[in-house]
């Protein structure tokens, strides 16, 4: 499966490196059928990929740029996107030409493959790498294997809520996810299931810790800090705290038959910052059915993937 990872993961591998780096190796790649990598430095006025391989020239030909262009159902966004960044093709063709070698590469028999051999085999409840591509309020866009999107969705990222994906994830990062569902070629993901039960989160705890934390939310009743990706506990009301603010906060109490935590705000303050890389109780394997809440608690809590 090692050979269907995001776009990006093997473009620095010492066998990729090897076989894009001379016609020899082009040729033998290409009599394999082996998926390569190499970075799109351009997108001509046709929207054809030129793709940097030392001593000639690469060319994905826009039909070839992925799966969906030639039918219509993906935009040429999809090829004018790559610019810059790494980018997966097979081998179709060493063309010479006045004294020049062209290569014609086919991004898109990389994703047929990737489909065919790897995302037919996926199903609920699979962990499997992922990488953030883009964000939007809704969701995060992962390719989860040579390109190949999947969406997950805003109320998947963690147990504790969030006004946007990039209070997770950067552009880029790299990730675990599980498939939440598949229909047809969309697949959806999912990704709180994998930062550990509330059992497991609130372990890192204890009573009378004085922690940070990051203001989530306002109630009449009080504030909600999270003090994990899947750990939020209940403050008392303080003066001019606002969401978003990292707060310093005492834990008073932890009631694992209501799964509560209360706290109170010692200090709080305004703070730029990026995502932190998520910490994984799970990074692998299948995942049939995920309870976070505690086993005497009142409330059930789960995913069942099916």
């Amino acid at each position: 499966m090692t050979s269907f990872l995001p776009e990006g993961n093997r473009i620095h591998n010492a066998a990729n490196l090897a076989a894009v780096s001379s016609i020899d190796g082009l040729q033998k790649a290409m009599e394999r059928g082996d998926i390569l990598e190499a970075k799109a430095i351009s997108c001509d006025h046709e929207h054809n990929l030129r793709v940097d391989l030392p001593g000639l020239h690469g060319i994905i030909p826009r039909e070839e740029g992925a799966l969906g262009i030639r039918e219509g159902s993906v935009r040429d966004i999809a090829l004018l996107s790559r610019v810059g960044r790494a980018v997966c093709f097979t081998v179709k063709e060493l063309v010479s030409d006045n004294n020049s070698l062209t290569a014609i590469l086919s991004r898109a028999d990389a994703q047929q493959k990737c489909a065919e051999q790897y995302l037919n085999y996926l199903r609920p409840g699979d962990v499997i790498p992922a990488r953030v591509t883009h964000l939007e309020p809704f969701g995060a866009f992962c390719d989860i294997g040579c390109g190949m999107v999947a969406l997950m969705p805003i109320d998947a990222i963690s147990v504790s809520r969030i006004e946007h994906p990039d209070e997770r994830f950067t552009v880029g990062m790299d990730i675990f996810a599980v498939i939440k569902s598949i229909n047809g070629s969309r697949v959806t993901l999912s990704h709180k299931e994998l930062l550990g039960t509330w059992e497991e989160n609130i372990s890192r705890f204890a009573i009378g810790d004085t922690v940070t934390g990051v203001i989530r939310s306002i109630e009449n009743y009080g504030a909600f800090v999270e003090l994990a990706p899947n750990l939020a506990g209940l403050a008392e009301l303080r003066d001019n705290i606002h969401v978003g603010d990292t707060a310093a906060v005492y834990i008073k109490s932890i009631l694992p038959q209501k799964m509560k935590v209360k706290l109170i705000i010692i200090d709080h303050f305004h703070e730029e910052r990026l995502p932190d890389a998520p910490e994984y109780y799970i990074t692998s394997g299948h995942i049939e059915r995920f309870v976070y809440s505690p086993p005497d608690c009142g409330r059930l809590i789960m995913t069942e993937f099916c």
